[in-house]
């Protein structure tokens, strides 16, 4: 039991994860055990939001579903404005977040501005349920926990939501910071003639001597070709080959040196030479 636990935990995507281990360190490890089963087992039958907050209706023992709902405390659009800012300036969150992925520091963003992401505790959370039970969470709220962790892993934006933000208007906050930002900074170095009217120098005009961030630096596959378009045919059948060495070996050797001249290649390019 404990590696298929490991096993689950390693696959999940770690701010999901953070998420769930909020919820089990709640103490009443059966109740938690019953919410896992719950939704596991299919009964958390609709999950949507409205708003910043997610509304869930789960199957119990009674002929009615029973009605979840689930919020956070919403962030002001001052401090929404904040922690934009803030995301801005690191084109790492951006492009990270653009891609589904939660950036490993993204905390950071919302401590610099006296905020948090993730709720410290449970009670951080708001949650009600119909059902009779006077405990909360009661099995059906923590069905819908472990559910919001799946959504979670899928699309991190959800958590934002939560936080009262829509992936919709973040990235288009996000565009509009860092096109104002963009616009701020002068994008070309010019000299001044005699007569005081600006010129470019055209054989300088694609330079750039400043060391760039490591964050804006992507290195993507080319959509045109695939790596066999770039190697060529394999040559299997060359006669003065084949006496001594198997297909196997003469596709390694091939490999082998065309592996060395693209790294050689690839060296003499970043080097500028």
């Amino acid at each position: 039991m404990t590696n298929s636990t490991e096993t689950l935990q390693a696959s999940r995507e770690w701010w999901s994860q953070r998420w769930l281990d909020l919820l089990d360190s709640y103490r009443f490890k059966k109740r938690l055990e019953r919410a896992r089963n719950y939704s596991r087992q299919g009964n958390v039958l609709s999950i949507e939001f409205k708003a910043e907050k997610v509304l869930a209706r789960v199957q119990g023992s009674e002929p009615d579903p029973y009605k979840v709902s689930l919020s956070l405390n919403p962030f002001s659009e001052e401090e929404w404005g904040y922690v934009i800012e803030t995301m801005s300036k690191k084109a790492i969150f951006a492009g990270k977040l653009l891609a589904g992925e939660m950036p490993q520091n993204i905390e950071d963003v919302f401590t610099a501005n006296g905020l948090s992401l993730f709720p410290f505790t449970l009670s951080d959370v708001e949650s009600k349920c119909s059902c009779p039970d006077k405990v909360n969470p009661c099995k059906h709220v923590g069905a819908v926990y472990y559910q919001l962790g799946d959504r979670f892993s899928e699309d991190p934006f959800v958590l934002f939501q939560l936080r009262g933000r829509a992936k919709k208007q973040i990235i288009s906050d996000l565009r509009k910071v860092r096109s104002a930002s963009n616009q701020e900074t002068p994008s070309i170095v010019t000299e001044t003639s005699e007569n005081n009217q600006p010129t470019i120098k055209l054989d300088s005009f694609w330079q750039y001597n400043e060391p760039l961030e490591s964050s804006l630096v992507v290195i993507a596959p080319s959509s045109s070709e695939t790596v066999l378009d770039a190697l060529g045919p394999i040559p299997l059948g060359k006669e003065e080959d084949s006496v001594h060495l198997s297909p196997t070996d003469v596709t390694m050797k091939y490999l082998d040196a065309v592996y060395k001249d693209v790294s050689q290649k690839a060296f003499l390019a970043a080097m500028n030479v």
